[in-house]
């Protein structure tokens, strides 16, 4: 059997290396193919290493400055060039999330007739304004496995005509990423170096264009900030796309006046958990995070008005609050004031076995 991943962002790394550690305990070939849609070199190399991901067997040299349509059309055609120089032709195409590498490698792989495998499939916010959405939905259209993390996304799926037989509702390989290194990520200096107190400060990151693509919307995010960092240090990792938005708008001013709003660079993957795990809050419009907050226990507040998450609000530790702003100063108020952790169980499969349970899968299906 031959197996090509693609890969592209941050996240997608955390959730592919789940499926990697599988993979290798079987006689499968394995390409990964890396798009450098996050082109960050140095973030990439620290989370590779960080994760046991092997180094790419093709990575594609996107221009960081493309808009959302053009690297779309970009990468589909830089990996249909790449699978069409495989030989023998591969078995299936693995794409995980939502990010425009998935689509890209969706469609690239279902023109040539290669399977499709999604993996994190059937997830929905319902808000096609959300370029993730639209991902999410065609990959879905076109792919032969729908590997699921909750049974929201299973219900979602039958309702859009998608047969039975293609839905596997497997778990979460961000969780299988997660549970792995946790133990590893206690070693972690970064409290010390950013001169933190364990449950005494928030964590915030911010990427969606709804916060941070219009300086309105900026600007409003800023006003929660600069009232709840009066209570609290606030620890901002910034994403690349946000710094730049930060610079265009002039909002650097703004952001040093915050005397308690600690800013650093990205994270790599193991002081990033560490710095989740010790918070007393993480402030969000992050999916990958709402799930990671979950299984940690430790509160997060989703600053949009909807998620694509469901069961992290129903049954974890994420409150959906949107970006009004007297309603998120207040929720995280009470959170830092009191201890607000209303995690009781895991999310069903959220066990650490969700790679094991779709490579299995993938293997009694290509036997017959």
């Amino acid at each position: 059997m031959k197996i090509v991943s693609i890969v592209g962002t941050r996240p997608n790394f955390i959730k592919l290396a789940a499926l990697i550690g599988e993979i290798k305990k079987h006689k499968i070939e394995h390409i990964l193919i890396h798009t450098g849609q996050h082109y960050d070199a140095c973030m990439s190399h620290l989370f590779f290493n960080e994760l046991g991901l092997p180094k790419p067997d093709k990575h594609l040299a996107i221009q960081p400055d493309l808009n959302g349509s053009e690297q779309k059309k970009f990468l589909k055609a830089a990996i249909k060039a790449a699978l069409e120089r495989q030989k023998p032709k591969p078995d299936l195409v693995i794409v995980v999330g939502d990010v425009n590498s998935t689509v890209a490698g969706a469609e690239a792989a279902h023109e040539l007739g290669i399977k499709v495998a999604h993996v994190e499939s059937g997830l929905r916010s319902f808000d096609k304004t959300m370029p993730e959405e639209i991902n999410r939905i065609r990959t879905d259209e076109i792919s032969d496995f729908l590997f699921t993390t909750e049974k929201s996304g299973n219900e979602n799926l039958l309702k859009e005509g998608i047969g039975k037989d293609k839905i596997f509702f497997v778990g979460n390989v961000m969780i299988d990423t997660l549970l792995k290194h946790k133990e590893k990520s206690q070693a972690s200096s970064i409290l010390s170096k950013l001169k933190l107190n364990k449950n005494n400060y928030a964590v915030l990151t911010l990427h969606r264009p709804s916060n941070v693509d219009t300086k309105e919307g900026f600007e409003n995010i800023l006003s929660i900030l600069e009232k709840i960092q009066e209570k609290i240090k606030i620890v901002f990792p910034v994403h690349p796309r946000t710094k730049k938005n930060i610079e265009s708008f002039k909002l650097n001013e703004k952001i040093k006046n915050m005397k308690n709003l600690i800013i650093t660079e990205p994270l790599g993957y193991l002081d990033f958990m560490h710095l989740m795990a010790k918070s007393k809050l993480v402030l969000t419009d992050s999916g990958g995070i709402q799930e990671e907050t979950t299984v940690l226990g430790v509160p997060c507040i989703t600053l949009r008005k909807n998620t694509e998450r469901p069961v992290t609000v129903e049954q974890g530790t994420n409150l959906l609050v949107s970006t009004d702003k007297n309603e998120v100063i207040k929720k995280s108020l009470e959170i830092i004031d009191a201890n607000m952790v209303k995690n009781k169980t895991m999310p069903e499969l959220w066990d650490g076995k969700a790679g094991q349970r779709i490579i299995k899968i993938l293997l009694e299906r290509f036997k017959k």
